[in-house]
């Protein structure tokens, strides 16, 4: 289930305010994007780094995909790029794609190993033979969870003249394999405040080998942060590029 944050039309509005597309994301996964033809955006969200892209010049098919309609509804303000509402899944086997990126850490919300296990071979399925998949998760030996909490806050102004607040509480704590959360937002421009739930999984590097190997990748790269300096056990990324065999 899609947690509200992607699904409420008011807070899809304002993600793009609240999480900026961060400098160091761009700067790694523009060149990648830039240097393949066909581009698959898996959980695109609002689609700003496939904007990014088409700003950049990117002349050739972009593609974005999520299940969130609310989100897809901010990113389709942009027509020329493709966008579609729906799971990996729903791509087929068209071997289509050049590159496949997946940001934003959206491989975490893949829960269940089937539900990993299916978005993957889908994502193999999209690519075209040696075709490349990236990707980061967050690196569970550096408990970033340990940084959400309410004394943590985050505040924006909504574009109307009323400041948002954004805290974070986790709800069960890191237990070997997943982690539970609220974002609770606050404006004074509402009458309530909206909370979103959500759940998210930590891999190690050696999971994330697994899983890959078992969908038909190869992994080519391993990054411990977006500056491309080496993975650690301290660090707090772990960032793949992945070449489908």
């Amino acid at each position: 289930m899609l947690d509200r944050l992607y699904t409420d039309a008011r807070l899809a509005a304002l993600y793009d305010r609240l999480y900026p597309l961060p400098q160091a994301t761009l700067d790694f996964y523009l060149p990648l994007i830039m240097g393949a033809r066909s581009v698959l955006d898996v959980g695109c969200g609002t689609g700003a780094l496939l904007a990014a892209a088409r700003d950049a010049g990117h002349s050739g098919r972009l593609c974005g995909l999520d299940p969130a309609g609310a989100m897809l509804a901010q990113a389709r303000q942009r027509a020329n790029i493709e966008w579609i509402c729906g799971e990996a899944g729903v791509l087929g086997s068209a071997h289509e794609f050049d590159l496949a990126i997946m940001t934003g850490h959206a491989f975490q919300v893949l829960i269940e190993d089937a539900q990993l296990r299916a978005t993957l071979a889908a994502v193999h399925a999209a690519l075209k033979a040696g075709g490349r998949f990236a990707f980061e998760t967050r690196n569970p030996a550096a408990r970033a969870w340990e940084q959400w909490n309410p004394e943590r806050a985050l505040q924006v102004d909504d574009g109307q003249g009323n400041t948002v607040r954004v805290t974070w509480q986790v709800e069960a704590p890191f237990d070997g394999r997943t982690v539970s959360f609220a974002e609770t937002y606050t404006s004074t421009g509402w009458d309530t405040p909206q909370v979103s739930h959500s759940v998210l999984r930590f891999l190690d590097a050696d999971g994330v080998a697994r899983f890959l190997a078992e969908a038909g990748f190869v992994i080519e790269k391993q990054f411990g942060e977006f500056d491309r300096r080496p993975l650690t056990r301290e660090s707090a990324e772990i960032i793949t590029i992945a070449r489908a065999r």
